[in-house]
């Protein structure tokens, strides 16, 4: 790794970050990384192209938007002239551009249809609404509501649980404010991820 979370400012004012610059050991081929890690769900009333049905939990970013941002904004951000004389040992002109894409999907509750693999290897639960949750049978189950800096681990890996009536305020208190939480349930050995929406 040659740089790491570069800012780069012109006039300034910070006009973005370059995540990683790496060289490849073997070839000696320098590579623009960007890393991200996103939670999208999928929404199949939007579209006909499953690529713009992958959306935020609180429907304000899509799988696509991030694509198009990388492509469109994050890439060319190496050839800045802060950029160029940041990095004025490389030459910017040999340098690949690659996207690290880690991503937890989720589908609607008890959805049927089949993904592409490259999506299907990704889907870790689903999604449902408040009153779905609620109508649940919650007496042997327990539940914790992760913080989102906790969304990218195993429920598995979580020792706190706690019965369905010390996550009800909470889980109504984030629908009314429309964010839509991400909710871990425990039964027996057994582990659940999924978001309860609030659209």
């Amino acid at each position: 790794m040659l740089y790491e979370n570069v800012q780069l400012i012109e006039d300034k004012r910070t006009i973005g970050e370059i995540d990683f610059i790496i060289e490849e050991k073997h070839t000696k081929q320098f590579i623009h990384l960007e890393l991200a890690y996103k939670f999208y769900l999928y929404d199949p009333e939007i579209s006909s192209d499953p690529i713009n049905n992958w959306i935020g939990p609180n429907r304000n970013d899509s799988l696509k938007e991030k694509l198009e941002k990388v492509k469109n904004k994050q890439f060319p951000l190496l050839y800045y002239q802060s950029a160029i004389s940041k990095f004025n040992k490389i030459e910017l002109g040999k340098v690949s551009q690659a996207l690290c894409l880690l991503v937890s999907l989720f589908i609607p509750y008890q959805y049927k249809a089949s993904f592409n693999p490259i999506y299907e290897k990704a889907i870790k639960g689903y999604y449902l609404n408040l009153e779905k949750f609620i109508s649940f049978d919650h007496s042997e189950k327990k539940y914790y509501l992760p913080s989102k800096k906790e969304w990218g681990m195993d429920p598995s890996e979580n020792e706190t649980w706690i019965e369905f009536s010390g996550i009800e305020k909470n889980i109504n208190t984030s629908i009314k404010e429309k964010q839509a939480p991400l909710c871990w349930q425990k039964y027996q050995d057994s582990y659940l991820a999924f978001f309860i929406v609030w659209w």
